[in-house]
């Protein structure tokens, strides 16, 4: 088990890779951001995308799926978040791109008021193939401290 203690400020962790579909994309748009440049390539066509594009927000759920999916098979001590700071989207992902998501600890402060808890601040940069960055974030993660014994 990973807890709050065994990170440092400066680690860094390779979370994953994500491949982009189309049928993704346009599943996505259609429940989530019916945009058209989401949903048709000559909408898109007619935008700076150029060609269809998935949502920003899609790609934030494929980075969570990144993350989540590291974060269970490394069995972290993680009590969820409060939020992100700082997310930025930098360029546009397109069905076929192969997305890889990036994090480094920034800051960890453990909890006053709850001495069991932790607070990770992590900067994390989402790539292209082509190794171009896409989105960028800045995580807070909670977790448990290392129990006495443990």
């Amino acid at each position: 088990m990973i807890y709050f203690d065994d990170l440092q400020v400066g680690d860094e962790t390779l979370f994953g890779h994500y491949d982009v579909t189309r049928e993704e994309v346009l599943e996505f748009a259609r429940k989530y951001d019916p945009q058209p440049f989401h949903l048709s390539d000559e909408a898109a066509a007619k935008t700076h995308f150029g060609r269809l594009a998935a949502s920003g927000w899609h790609t934030c759920a494929m980075t969570m799926a990144v993350i989540a999916r590291k974060v269970v098979d490394t069995e972290q001590a993680g009590l969820g978040s409060p939020g992100v700071d700082e997310l930025r989207w930098l360029k546009p992902v397109y069905p076929g791109d192969r997305l890889t998501v990036r994090g480094k600890v920034i800051e960890t402060t453990p909890s006053r008021s709850k001495p069991h808890i932790g607070v990770i601040r992590s900067e994390n940069i989402v790539t292209n193939q082509d190794d171009l960055p896409v989105m960028r974030f800045t995580s807070i993660v909670m977790m448990l401290r290392r129990p006495e014994g443990a």
